[in-house]
C-alpha cells in the first residue's frame, strides 16, 4: 500500500528566507541611493544588504533539497526574487553612473527573455538550468558584489576597472548561455513536433 506523498506546507523556512530576500530589495535599493557613490556607511550597509541577500539564495535553496520542502510558490517566487535583486542592482549601478546601461539592458532583456522562452516551451518539456547557466549567475553576483564595494564607485579607478572585468566575464556569460537556452528550446520545439505534438 503506498503512503501518500505529505503536503509540503507553503509557510516554511525556505520560503521564509525567499520572501526575506525579496523584502531585503526596497531596503538595498535606498542604502545604495542614499550614498550618492560617496562610499561611505550608506554604501557598506547596501553591499552588507546585498551578501545577506545573496546568502538567503543558497540556503532557501539548500533547506529546500535537503528537508523536502519544494513547493509550487517557492518554485515561482525564488526566480522572481532573484532577478528583482540582481535587477535592482545592476539598474542602481547605472543610474549612479558606475555601469554602462546598455550592460544593464542587455543581462535584463536576457534575463527576462529566457524567463519567458521557459514559459512559451513549457509544453514541450522543461529546460532544467544548466551548468552555464549557474556559473553566469555565480559571475553576475561576484560583479555586482565587486562594483558595490566603495573602492569600485569611481569609474576610471582601478577598482573600477577590476569590477569590470568581472562585470565583462558575467556579460559574456550571460550572453552565450542564453543562445543555449534558445537552441534549447528550438530543439524541445521540433522534437515535439517530430512527435505529434503540436
Amino acid at each position: 500500500m503506498n503512503t501518500p506523498a505529505k503536503e509540503v506546507p507553503v509557510l516554511n523556512i525556505a520560503n521564509i528566507l525567499t520572501v526575506v530576500r525579496i523584502v531585503l530589495v526596497p531596503f538595498f535599493v535606498w542604502f545604495l541611493a542614499a550614498d550618492e557613490s560617496t562610499g561611505g556607511l550608506f554604501r557598506w550597509l547596501a553591499v552588507i544588504t546585498f551578501a545577506v541577500a545573496i546568502y538567503t539564495d543558497k540556503l532557501d535553496g539548500d533547506l529546500a533539497r535537503s528537508r523536502g520542502l519544494i513547493t509550487d510558490f517557492g518554485k515561482i517566487a525564488d526566480p522572481i526574487a532573484d532577478k528583482l535583486l540582481i535587477g535592482s542592482a545592476l539598474i542602481m549601478l547605472s543610474i549612479l553612473g558606475e555601469l554602462w546601461w546598455w550592460v544593464t539592458i542587455v543581462i535584463l532583456v536576457r534575463e527576462v527573455g529566457i524567463t519567458l522562452l521557459r514559459f512559451a516551451v513549457i509544453r514541450y518539456g522543461v529546460m532544467p538550468a544548466s551548468r552555464g547557466g549557474k556559473l553566469k549567475t555565480v559571475v553576475q553576483t561576484v560583479a555586482i558584489l565587486v562594483f558595490l564595494l566603495p573602492f569600485a564607485s569611481t569609474p576610471g579607478a582601478w577598482g573600477w576597472w577590476i569590477a569590470a572585468a568581472f562585470m565583462a566575464a558575467a556579460l559574456v556569460i550571460t550572453v552565450v548561455t542564453g543562445l543555449d537556452y534558445i537552441r534549447q528550446a528550438a530543439q524541445l520545439r521540433a522534437k515535439a513536433r517530430s512527435n505529434g505534438q503540436q
